[in-house]
């Protein structure tokens, strides 16, 4: 089904399923602990072996020497794989690095060996075993210090290019009456996942089945097998349940590609699991950033000249973060330029984290738009309204499909109790605890991407939907069968779901908040084929019909769904492919963060109080899951903002605090009550659907926000998270 004109009504419009706040089907799966994880599976290789993975010790160099004759004499041991008998490798079209490493080393904790052993006991002391002898080469480990020698890369993800300029940016700013320029920095962030990257690989022959945790089967299918170098056909995935991705999962790690080369060498199947410490080291991760954000105004508050420039750091041939993206859309302004340079350092490989682009730039943009309206002498949310546009502001002819930031602000406002905000920073105590409001507009971009899905109806009026699609905690199988549910005109209970295999239909996979959108879109299209054969099955025009309880109806014929299928059951596929809507209007979604914030006055402690998000993202599917990703994205944000941070081993190259002890998360203690608010919107431009995402939109603004409201309870700016007592301790008010 190609979308190519905006969706009128359609059955999606019935709302009797869809739209409904609805528990996800896979819960008691989950909390029996019987959904099948990657390392779990015991009922598809009872006979594997295990390998552990040994790291390199140092950052960047080559390996001298390997030692392997105690670890090969130790009990249990089956196969040792390195780079000397993996045969020849590839690099896969989403890996930076490769992810066997010798004698070359790009990164700490690249992959240098794979012990298998018939126990996990067994492999790890064997491992332990390994001795390897390096020759290290001087790294670049500092982004401060390489900022010099960035540069602005060809080509990025965010708008096609790494600069746009609108304008004249320079004069503007000079001649604006009131002006701002500020630096903020965001650090290395860690996706921090809760499932361990894992895989279970066997061969049958030639073929390889990958039994794993991953959230876009088709582009792993093929990263695999060309790092392989076999067919694509010859390679299967399954990853029906993901235990946490948050984008670190998007891409083939080292754990499935040395599960596939573990099994070939033991000639049995194997397990794989990384170790905590190497998910911080061997994986991805959000880069840190520097990042410039100049703004001129007239004295009415409107913006006449905006600048954002983001440094960021990766291995050679890596990606920037794209912090600037959303300045480009965000507020009107005449005269703009943003840019992204991007310096060589010789960390592990910087990539995808929830909000890739937008939770970073939003956290430096939100602070700046603050500090401006302090200048302004205006209220931050109405310095945010005025400055509203509904087009694209560096192309005025390409309108927003639908924008309502401005909604979201002034609700955000009313609904906070915004209007009690003392303006004066400092002023407001609750014994020994100073209090703050603080605000922030949050934005992320609608990305649409062909999704396929296959439909089959059964002689009991069953519907079973298969598609490729991943469930990383997010909900896929309960919107799935919601959308299937609806268009077929069957109870929930009459719909079966498989997800996360690469012999089903190629979907859309998860990840940037496109995944519930597009993979609904793609099984309302196979449904669409699937009600013309059932419709044409029983000799009743397509155009008439109404599925609505189990049954076809057009005037006064009615049919059950069950007779319709027959003996045979019936079967369509079909995929959403989008036209040209998405050039002609701009697709993003809009929200506001609230938070208020206590401070103590002499330790410098924060406490969040409360948290209040509004969001306009379209159709919103299945409010309970919604609001579930929402409040967890804003607790990531609260994480980003106040205790998240990898720490940098500047001598040596590596994350010192590489395990979920030194590396903080919020728990529950930390997070207060928290409020979501979702807009009644639909977009039909979107999709047959009419709805965006909003998994990513919780995160994004949320930091800033955070900060702001510290700033208003303290009257202390810091610029550089995350947002530690120690940046406040000096800079406190007095005691009272």
């Amino acid at each position: 089904m190609k979308f190519e004109t905006p969706a009128t009504t359609n059955p999606i419009d019935q709302l009797k399923v869809v739209g409904k706040p609805t528990s996800r089907i896979d819960g008691p799966l989950k909390t029996t602990g019987t959904a099948p994880y990657a390392y779990e599976r015991h009922d598809v290789a009872p006979n594997a072996a295990y390998g552990f993975v040994v790291g390199a010790g140092i950052a960047k160099g080559t390996i001298a020497s390997m030692d392997l004759r105690a670890a090969r004499a130790a009990p249990g041991v089956i196969a040792i794989v390195t780079a000397r008998n993996a045969g020849k490798l590839g690099k896969g079209n989403f890996n930076t690095a490769k992810l066997l490493g010798g004698p070359a080393i790009d990164h700490y904790h690249q992959a240098v060996a794979l012990v298998v052993a018939d126990t996990f006991e067994q492999a790890r002391a064997a491992a332990q075993l390994v001795r390897v002898q390096y020759t290290r080469a001087a790294g670049k480990f500092d982004l401060a210090a390489q900022k010099g020698s960035a540069a602005i890369p060809k080509g990025s993800e965010v708008g096609g290019s790494s600069q746009s300029k609108v304008g004249d940016f320079d004069h503007a700013f000079a001649e604006a009456p009131v002006q701002f320029d500020g630096t903020y920095t965001t650090p290395d962030q860690s996706d921090a996942m809760m499932e361990p990257h894992a895989s279970i690989a066997a061969w049958q022959g030639d073929k390889l089945t990958l039994w794993t945790s991953n959230q876009m089967i088709d582009w792993s299918v093929g990263d695999m097998a060309k790092t392989l170098g076999i067919p694509k056909a010859n390679v299967r995935l399954v990853s029906p349940f993901v235990g946490g991705g948050f984008g670190g999962k998007l891409f083939i790690r080292a754990d499935a590609l040395l599960a596939a080369l573990g099994a070939r060498a033991a000639q049995r199947p194997v397990k794989v699991a990384l170790q905590r410490p190497l998910i911080a080291n061997n994986t991805t991760h959000r880069p840190a950033t520097i990042q410039r954000i100049r703004i001129g105004t007239a004295r009415d508050g409107k913006i006449t000249a905006i600048s954002h420039e983001s440094w960021s750091g990766d291995l050679p041939g890596g990606k920037p973060e794209t912090a600037v993206g959303q300045t480009r859309l965000l507020y009107a302004g005449a005269n703009r330029v943003t840019t992204m340079r991007l310096a060589v350092l010789d960390l592990p490989e910087g990539n995808a984290l929830r909000a890739p682009g937008e939770a970073p730039g939003l956290m430096a943009l939100e602070i700046a738009m603050d500090e401006m309206a302090e200048k302004l002498g205006m209220d931050p949310v109405q310095f945010r309204i005025v400055n509203d546009t509904q087009v694209d502001p560096e192309k005025p002819e390409r309108a927003f499909s639908q924008r309502q930031l401005v909604e979201c602000l002034r609700l955000g406002a009313e609904r906070f109790g915004w209007s009690r905000r003392n303006a004066r920073p400092g002023q407001v105590r609750d014994g020994r605890w100073l209090l703050g409001m603080g605000t922030a507009a949050a934005f992320r971009n609608n990305l649409l991407t062909k999704s396929a899905a296959r439909v089959r109806l059964d002689n009991r009026g069953v519907v079973t939907v298969e598609t490729d699609m991943t469930d990383i905690g997010t909900g896929s199988y309960t919107i799935i069968a919601q959308t299937a549910a609806e268009m077929m005109g069957v109870p929930l209970e009459k719909v079966i779901v498989r997800l996360g295999d690469s012999t089903f239909p190629v979907s859309c996979g998860s990840g940037g908040q496109w995944g519930g959108n597009n993979s609904t879109a793609g099984v309302y299209a196979a449904c669409v084929k699937l009600r013309q054969a059932a419709a044409e099955k029983v000799g009743i025009r397509a155009q008439d019909v109404v599925f609505a309880d189990g049954m076809i109806r057009a005037g006064e014929q009615a049919v059950a769904l069950a007779e319709a299928a027959g003996p045979d059951g019936l079967m369509a596929e079909d995929a959403i492919e989008y036209g040209d809507l998405n050039k002609k209007y701009q697709q993003s979604t809009f929200g506001s963060h609230f938070v208020e914030v206590a401070v103590d006055s002499a330790t410098g402690e924060i406490r969040l109080r409360r948290m209040l998000a509004v969001c306009a993202a379209g159709r919103i599917l299945n409010p309970k899951s919604a609001r579930s990703q929402v409040i967890g994205a804003m607790t990531m944000g609260a994480g980003a903002a106040l205790m998240e941070e990898l720490a940098v081993d500047k001598r040596h190259g590596f994350f010192v605090n590489h395990d979920l002890a030194g590396y903080e998360v919020p728990v529950h203690a930390y997070i207060p009550h928290q409020e979501v608010v979702f807009l009644d919107e639909t977009d039909p431009i979107s999709s047959p659907m009419k709805a965006k995402g909003v998994g990513e939109l919780g995160l994004c603004g949320v930091g800033a926000a955070i900060a702001n409201a510290i700033y208003n309870a303290t009257g202390v700016r810091v610029r550089d998270y995350p947002i530690t007592l120690d940046k406040l301790l000096d800079k406190l008010p007095p005691v009272a």
